[in-house]
C-alpha cells in the first residue's frame, strides 16, 4: 500500500471523527504527495514518499522557528500539523547511532584526526548514508564536534 492510500484512508477516519486539525493536517500531505507524483509522471517509491514527509515536516520547522511568540493560533495549528505529520515520517537516527556512522565514514576514509579540510570528504561520504535517516543540520553539528 502506497503513502498515498494510507494518507487518504487515515485522512477519510479523521473526517468522520470530525477531526478537523488532523484532517486538515493530512489533506495538505497527500497534497504534496500527489503533486510529487505528477512531476514525476509515475508512482513514487518508498524513499520519495519519505522525502515529501520530511519536506513538510522541515517546511513546519522553519515556519513555526520564523513565527513571531505572539501568533499563538498559527503556531498552535503548526504544532498540531507537526505532531500529525510526524507519525508519517521515519525514524530518525539518535545522535549515538550517527556518531557510529561518521566513525564508520572516517575509518573508510582512512581519517584518523579530523580537521576543518577534510569536512567536505567526510560529508560527502557521509550525507548518502544518511539521507532521510537523520536531519542534515544535526548530522552537521555532530561532525562538527570532531575537528576541535
Amino acid at each position: 500500500m502506497s503513502m498515498i492510500d494510507i494518507v487518504r484512508a487515515d485522512m477519510v477516519s479523521a473526517m468522520k471523527a470530525k477531526d478537523k486539525d488532523t484532517k486538515d493536517a493530512l489533506s495538505a500531505l497527500l497534497s504534496a504527495l500527489k503533486n510529487k507524483a505528477i512531476d514525476k509522471r509515475e508512482d513514487l517509491t518508498t524513499d520519495e514518499e519519505m522525502q515529501v514527509v520530511l519536506k513538510e515536516i522541515k517546511q513546519l520547522k522553519e515556519t513555526i522557528e520564523m513565527t513571531p511568540a505572539d501568533r499563538t493560533d498559527l503556531l498552535e495549528e503548526c504544532n498540531k500539523r507537526l505532531a500529525v505529520l510526524e507519525n508519517y515520517a521515519p525514524k530518525m537516527m539518535g545522535e549515538e547511532e550517527i556518531r557510529a556512522v561518521i566513525e564508520e565514514t572516517l575509518a573508510e576514509a582512512g581519517i584518523e584526526s579530523p580537521t576543518a579540510k577534510d569536512k567536505g570528504k567526510i560529508m560527502k561520504v557521509l550525507m548518502p548514508k544518511v539521507k532521510g535517516k537523520a536531519d542534515g543540520k544535526q548530522v552537521n553539528e555532530i561532525v562538527a564536534t570532531y575537528f576541535k
